[in-house]
């Protein structure tokens, strides 16, 4: 049936660039998901009124954060290069575009993450404090379990951008499906492949969100 609608499409090289999607989304998230966390409680915890409130620092993670997130995908690639190059050896390949994914991705997440952290109620940690709870006590026994379905829900937006990412990413020679559709069907003017690409990416966004909806209801006490 595949081979009757899309005849240009080579299977084995489908599930190859497949396969590296994948593998940039998922090991991209895991270092998102840490560095993501880190900043998004600095950020927090650093902001008037909080535990570790101080108007400098919070200023120097914001203004990091908002400048990395303000630079477009792509320049950001180009500018990351010697970064990438140095640490990866090479420009090409799914794990040469790691360090662009994670540092273009976790300043997004980060501010999701702080998002999450000031929807706690305040009430629960004035509590924690009035019984002698240390920072690390009220950092994961109260706010972070507090605020997990919305560092879920952020983090299953995260992915989701994550996936379009690779797919810039792949264009200018990273792998996967971004690749897939743009050099064995563009370039080669099989539309079929591109199409097929396309639906690929749009399954594993929809796989995404289904996992992602599942976890945070399942979480979500309220």
């Amino acid at each position: 049936m595949i081979e009757t609608f899309f005849p240009n499409v080579e299977m084995s090289k489908f599930w190859e660039k497949t396969y590296e999607t994948v593998y940039m989304t998922g090991i991209s998230l895991v270092f998102i998901f840490i560095f993501g966390i880190l900043l998004g409680l600095l950020l927090f915890l650093t902001s008037k009124g909080n535990i570790w409130q101080n108007r400098v620092i919070n200023w120097i993670i914001a203004a990091v954060v908002n400048i990395f997130r303000a630079i477009p995908f792509v320049i950001l690639i180009i500018l990351l290069i010697p970064f990438t190059r140095g640490i990866m050896g090479t420009m090409i390949g799914p794990n040469a575009a790691l360090p662009a994914l994670i540092i273009g991705s976790a300043p997004f997440y980060a501010r999701m993450v702080e998002i999450g952290l000031r929807e706690v109620n305040k009430g629960v940690i004035e509590a924690a404090q009035a019984m002698g709870a240390r920072t690390s006590t009220i950092i994961f026994k109260v706010l972070l379990p507090e605020s997990m379905p919305a560092i879920i829900s952020g983090l299953t937006v995260t992915a989701i951008a994550l996936v379009g990412y690779t797919a810039i990413a792949g264009i200018i020679g990273a792998g996967g499906l971004g690749n897939y559709a743009h050099q064995y069907g563009f370039v080669r003017g099989n539309n079929d492949v591109t199409l097929f690409g396309t639906i690929a990416i749009l399954i594993i966004v929809f796989i995404i969100q289904f996992i992602g909806d599942l976890i945070t209801k399942k979480i979500d006490k309220r």
